[in-house]
């Protein structure tokens, strides 16, 4: 049985910028990741995971998810993501956390998107399911953006389960599209397998985001039982965050962490999307890889019902699913 946890960071990561000049992209800085990375080294964190060694991505394994690019096209490398999902496939370790930037969830097939160059977790997931012959890769998306580009890749495939929230406000949050909406439930054999619950206001809690985990995403995720487990972890969904404008503290992370180490026996890796409050970031960084390690998470108080918007949220996603789960049916 493997065990321990990893953290892959490398410091080059935080040595350069994004290409582009764009005021929106001014919040994607280098300190996102070394206020995490310090964070992590004050509280005693780092030195209880295990360090695997850091290479560059080959341009066979970028294609996986992306077109070919073009010679002159500035090739920013990001490292190391699907090397952590294979290392835990491989039972090298229990699970683990890739600290990387800039995020990948929006980015296509043959475009970057909002900051996103490379996606990151779409090639894990194409790369574990391809050299180690996994059937069942699970994908939980907690940024607050929709992650179209991985919906893109992977709305025709049945091995893929891809689950985000994200708000939505009726398609007049960004990015903007019909496809973001709870209708949209994959396409052909991946009918079902792509579950959207969008947020149609801000200032969700931690009742909220419990609700939807409780009532739609581990009914399902328990039937498909996994293989595998990535989150897209965009930290941008906590307090503070100038994004997401929610209300959720960095603790429940860890019990969103927690309640997703039990599937696929517990390969589980967690990587680096959006998050741009560093205080918020750098906390629910830590609490997502204390949790990895076994430590207990932190008692939750105050909670409530979730809201009404929340509640109809979630509703709309079970009837939207239920002719796809056995664990919807009894709504029809």
């Amino acid at each position: 049985m493997a065990s321990g946890s990893a953290l892959i960071f490398d410091e080059e990561m935080s040595r350069y910028k994004l290409l582009w000049k764009d005021p929106v992209c001014e919040i994607e800085v280098p300190e996102r990741l070394t206020v995490s990375y310090e964070a992590l080294k004050t509280h005693g964190v780092t030195q209880r995971c295990k360090q695997l060694p850091v290479r560059q991505a080959t341009e066979q394994e970028i294609l996986l998810a992306h077109s070919p690019v073009s010679k002159s096209f500035v090739f920013i490398l990001v490292r190391n993501i699907w090397s952590t999902a294979t290392s835990i496939s491989i039972r090298e370790v229990r699970n683990g956390m890739a600290l990387v930037r800039p995020p990948g969830h929006h980015s296509q097939r043959s475009a970057a998107n909002g900051f996103c160059v490379f996606n990151n977790v779409a090639i894990a997931a194409l790369h574990a399911t391809k050299n180690y012959n996994l059937k069942r890769v699970l994908i939980v998306d907690w940024d607050i953006h929709h992650g179209q580009g991985v919906q893109y890749c992977f709305e025709e495939d049945p091995s893929v389960l891809y689950f985000s929230w994200h708000r939505y406000e009726n398609q007049t949050f960004w990015p903007n599209l019909p496809e973001s909406d709870y209708t949209s439930v994959g396409k052909g054999k991946g009918c079902g397998f792509n579950i959207n619950l969008p947020w149609n206001k801000v200032g969700m809690t931690n009742s909220d985001y419990l609700a939807a985990f409780f009532h739609v995403l581990l009914p399902v995720a328990y039937e498909f039982d996994p293989e595998l487990v990535l989150v897209s972890a965009g930290f941008d969904s906590a307090i503070g965050d100038p994004e997401g404008e929610m209300c959720a503290i960095p603790e429940i992370f860890a019990h969103l962490t927690q309640l997703l180490m039990p599937l696929a026996a517990g390969k589980m890796c967690v990587v680096l999307e959006g998050g741009y409050n560093l205080t918020s970031l750098a906390q629910s960084v830590c609490q997502t890889v204390q949790t990895l390690l076994g430590d207990p998470a932190p008692r939750l108080s105050g909670l409530t019902a979730a809201c009404e918007s929340a509640l109809e949220s979630i509703q709309n996603v079970r009837n939207a699913q239920s002719s796809y789960w056995s664990c919807f049916k009894h709504l029809g």
